[in-house]
C-alpha cells in the first residue's frame, strides 16, 4: 500500500505521528508519514540504538514463528501486533491461522486495509489488559476452530505494562491455554542503577503519549511470568537468540544504561 493509499483510510491523519507507523518506519518498512519519521528521528536521537534492537525484536519473532511451526504449531495468537506488513508473523506462517490484535482503533483499521482478503488472518481489537476476556469471546474461538493448544507472541510489550498488568496478562493466557502451548516474549532490561538525560527524555516520550514505560530486572520478569515454564533453550539475549555474533552488539549500543533484550519460549506443561 502506498502512502496516498494510506492517508485515503478513514480516520488516518498523515500529520499527526502514530505508534503504530513509526514502529513501522523503525523496521524499515514503508507505511507512514513524514510526521511519523520526524517523530521515530527524534527518539533515534535520544537513543541511537533504538532501531537496531527494535529490529531484532522483529527479527526474533520471525524466527519464534518457525521454531514453533516447526513444533506443530497451526494456531498463532499475537498481542499488541501493530501494522501487519510483508516480514510479519502470517507471511512467515502462510499456512496457519494467525490472529493479531491491538487496542489502537486507527492501527486495526490500518490493518484490515493491508490484510484485505486473507482467510487465514484476522485482526481484532484487544487490550492487553484484558486478555483473558479477549481469549473467551465466541469470535475469537470461531477463528482458532476451538483450539486452545496455540502458540501466543509477545513481543516487546511488556514494558507497556506495570508488574501487576504483567502478572495478570501471563496468568490470562496460561489460564485459557491448553497444556502444550507456548508463549514467545521477550524482556527489556537496562542496569537498574544506571540513567542518563537522553534515557529520562526518552522515557517521558513515551509518558507524554499517555504510555506506561517501565524496564524491569530479568530476575522480576521471570517472576511475573508465574506459571509459564521455559523451554528447553532458556532464556537468550536476542543476540545469542538470532545466532548473531558477539560484536553485533557494541556498547554504543548499551546506550550507556547497560541496555539488554532478551527472548524466550514458554510453555504450560
Amino acid at each position: 500500500m502506498d502512502t496516498e493509499a494510506l492517508a485515503r483510510i478513514p480516520g488516518v491523519n498523515p500529520n499527526v505521528p502514530n505508534a503504530a507507523r513509526i514502529y513501522d518506519y523503525t523496521l524499515g518498512g514503508t507505511h507512514h508519514f513524514e510526521a511519523d519519521r520526524q517523530a521515530a528521528e527524534y527518539m533515534f536521537s535520544l537513543v541511537p540504538s533504538t532501531r537496531k534492537w527494535v529490529r531484532m525484536l522483529r527479527a526474533c519473532l520471525r524466527t519464534a514463528a518457525q521454531r514453533l511451526a516447526a513444533d506443530g504449531f497451526h494456531h498463532w495468537v499475537d498481542f499488541a501486533s501493530g501494522l501487519p506488513t510483508g516480514d510479519h508473523v502470517h507471511a512467515v506462517l502462510p499456512d496457519a491461522r494467525v490472529l493479531y490484535s491491538d487496542v489502537n482503533p486507527l492501527t486495526i483499521t490500518t490493518a484490515h486495509h493491508l490484510l484485505g482478503d486473507t482467510p487465514r488472518v484476522r485482526y481484532m481489537e484487544c487490550d492487553i489488559r484484558q486478555a483473558g476476556a479477549f481469549l473467551r469471546r465466541p469470535d475469537v474461538n470461531a477463528f482458532l476452530e476451538g483450539e486452545r493448544r496455540v502458540a501466543f507472541g509477545a513481543n516487546g510489550i511488556t514494558v507497556f505494562l506495570s508488574a501487576e498488568e504483567n502478572r495478570q496478562f501471563f496468568r490470562d493466557l496460561y489460564d485459557w491455554a491448553a497444556p502444550g502451548s507456548k508463549l514467545f516474549t521477550t524482556f527489556e532490561t537496562k542496569s537498574p542503577d544506571l540513567s542518563t538525560p537522553k534515557w529520562e527524555q526518552f522515557v517521558g516520550t513515551f509518558r507524554q503519549m499517555g504510555e506506561s514505560f517501565q524496564l524491569y530486572s530479568l530476575p522480576e520478569y521471570l517472576d511475573l511470568c508465574g506459571p509459564w515454564a521455559r523451554d528447553a533453550a532458556g532464556v537468550l539475549p536476542v543476540r545469542e537468540f538470532l545466532g548473531l555474533p558477539a560484536e553485533h552488539i557494541t556498547d554504543e549500543d548499551r546506550e550507556g544504561v547497560g541496555i539488554e533484550f532478551y527472548a524466550v519460549v514458554l510453555e504450560k506443561r
